[in-house]
């Protein structure tokens, strides 16, 4: 005789297992069914069930069931579970991953710098590495694009106690960009740079709701293009604004970013 699972669907129709995430406190998330995207504040029961409430990050408070398949993790459909009763307590992190100091006031600016290209860049860094940068008193400025960077780099006369840090938007062989780095020899600066052609293309393309970056023909203006390509309206600067509220944490950029912008902020602070 032939035994049969309780189960009868067949393997193809199965839903695949979806991993359950305790919601800890700062575990940055989104709500599926709404785009809420924010950090976890506090669980609590509810007469309909656990809930979760979530604080974005202008300061918003919003409260959602801890539903099966809720929300996501990084792009990937998680389970919010309430956190074990005397679990290890994390401590609280800044937006770029390190360890907060609570209370810890901004440091009296450096004489260092770091340039990025243009305000996007800076907005960008700011966003996801401010708290460090107070601490640490490095202050971002942007140029407008890096043309006459070598010029820029004689006016601000680097030194072992003003060191110079640059971040360059597609520093690949053989481009503009990298033709004009080469030519910044100093030794109390350094120009590192990330392959995409835009700031725009470091944020993960998961965190802005969408499948990849669309691929813009040569000529065309990129921003542009890409806005057309989505369907989004050609406002450019509301379409970063878009981009940039998708962004709560280091974990919504690219690798290729993370590891040059933490290059520059530990030139710049090396001790003379």
């Amino acid at each position: 005789m032939r035994s049969y699972q309780p189960d009868l669907t067949p393997p193809w129709k199965r839903s695949a297992p979806v991993p359950e995430v305790p919601a800890e406190p700062d575990l940055v998330v989104e709500e599926v069914s709404t785009g809420f995207c924010g950090a976890v504040i506090r669980c609590e029961k509810t007469a309909q069930g656990p809930a979760v409430t979530l604080e974005d990050r202008f300061g918003k408070h919003r409260v959602f069931p801890m539903e099966p398949r809720g929300f996501l993790l990084e792009g990937t459909v998680v389970t919010l579970v309430r956190p074990s009763a005397g679990g290890p307590v994390r401590p609280a992190r800044t937006a770029s991953g390190s360890v907060a100091v609570p209370g810890a006031r901004a440091r009296v600016a450096r004489a260092g710098r770091i340039y990025v290209e243009g305000r996007h860049d800076a907005e960008l860094v700011e966003r996801v590495w401010g708290d460090d940068l107070r601490i640490e008193g490095v202050v971002v400025e942007y140029l407008e694009g890096v043309d006459d960077l070598p010029a820029v780099v004689r006016d601000f006369a680097p030194g072992p106690d003003a060191r110079l840090g640059v971040l360059v938007d597609h520093l690949v062989p053989g481009s503009k960009e990298s033709r004009i780095a080469a030519q910044v020899t100093d030794a109390h600066v350094l120009v590192v740079g990330h392959p995409y052609i835009d700031v725009w293309e470091a944020v993960k393309p998961s965190s802005v709701g969408i499948r990849a970056w669309p691929s813009v023909p040569r000529g065309q203006d990129w921003k542009t293009g890409v806005c057309e390509a989505l369907g989004w309206p050609e406002n450019t600067g509301a379409a970063w604004q878009h981009i940039l509220s998708r962004v709560n944490s280091y974990k919504d950029l690219e690798p290729a970013l993370l590891g040059r912008v933490e290059e520059l902020i530990d030139f710049v602070t090396l001790p003379a």
